[in-house]
């Protein structure tokens, strides 16, 4: 390992001992192995020491142990430890395939560029709930198509789960502003700003676990449409009519009893429109999976996700 390492990964972590030892496992696996890591642990009841010093013959690492602050600060404060050209963040319920690394050394040597981001995918080891849950954070149905793995033409807005940045970039922008909820978000926006250029990644994808039940995961999707209308506020005119949909989605699924009784036909066409959007999802979720059960569970997944977006963004919107 060279003295000041190509890539720095930073990891925050909340009372995920084994999800983080998961994530530790695959990072010994990369073909390319210039690189550190920096696990916060952010205040845990459930500290991860154990966990961590199974790896110390096998990474590079160092473990940072602080009261709870949020994402944002701890990963702040492993970015200033970290001894990298390169800033890479990881979710703690990640698990990065062995060409991550690879695949973003050969990206640069094609297009360069300053910041990165990458898709999630579904893992074999996933249960069927977080296999849905995958499927919708990807989906092009749901709010989740610039996950995908498709070509991302323009500028591209990372995500905190998978995301990389030079350290120019963070030397100009200081790392994150927001503690947690859309920290990742506002971040890319100054990035943006400053003139900096982030491309999607293909190749360099993550597996995401994220959570275990629905109603874990309704609570994760509230807090990001709470964060949108933090970041509007914060940056004017970043809140776009697409950022809208879900409360739409949500509003108007809602309404469907009321048109009952104002118009007939107005009842009928919305449950026409609604059932055809439930048949969609089981269609294409199949069609990725080959899996009926988690067909299934990607319907109430996707509802799950557009209605606690929606409503995080109302209430956080009205909110006095």
């Amino acid at each position: 390992m060279s003295a000041s390492p190509r890539y720095s990964v930073i990891v925050p972590v909340y009372n995920r001992p084994e999800e983080i030892r998961e994530l530790l496992v695959s990072l010994t696996k990369q073909t390319v192995k210039d690189f550190e890591v920096i696990v916060v642990e952010d205040g845990s009841s459930q500290r991860c020491d154990s966990v961590i010093d199974q790896f110390r013959d096998q990474l590079s690492i160092e473990y940072i142990v602080k009261p709870n602050t949020g994402p944002g600060p701890s990963r702040n404060l492993g970015f200033s430890r970290a001894r990298g050209q390169y800033f890479v963040i990881f979710d703690s319920d990640c698990i990065v395939p062995e060409h991550y690394f690879q695949g973003v050394d050969a990206y640069r040597l094609v297009e360069p560029f300053d910041a990165w981001g990458g898709p999630d995918r579904s893992h074999e080891s996933f249960t069927p709930i977080q296999q849905a849950m995958a499927y919708t954070m990807s989906s092009a149905l749901t709010t989740g198509g610039i996950r995908g793995g498709k070509k991302h033409l323009g500028w591209f807005q990372p995500r905190s789960f998978n995301m990389g940045f030079s350290r120019a970039v963070y030397e100009k922008t200081h790392g994150f502003v927001f503690s947690r909820m859309a920290e990742d978000i506002e971040l890319s926006i100054r990035m943006k700003s400053a003139g900096f250029r982030s491309v999607l990644i293909p190749d360099a994808f993550v597996y995401h676990k994220r959570r275990a039940t629905f109603e874990q995961f309704y609570n994760q999707v509230s807090n990001f449409g709470r964060g949108r209308v933090q970041v509007g506020r914060a940056h004017p005119g970043a809140v776009k009519l697409t950022h809208w949909l879900p409360s739409f989605f949500t509003v108007g699924l809602f309404s469907i009893p009321v048109w009952y009784w104002i118009s007939k036909p107005l009842f009928i066409l919305a449950l026409v429109a609604y059932g055809f959007f439930t048949v969609a999802l089981f269609i294409d979720s199949y069609r990725q999976h080959r899996n009926l059960i988690v067909a299934g569970l990607s319907i109430p997944s996707a509802y799950i996700q557009l209605i606690g977006y929606g409503v995080g963004f109302l209430k956080e919107l009205f909110k006095t």
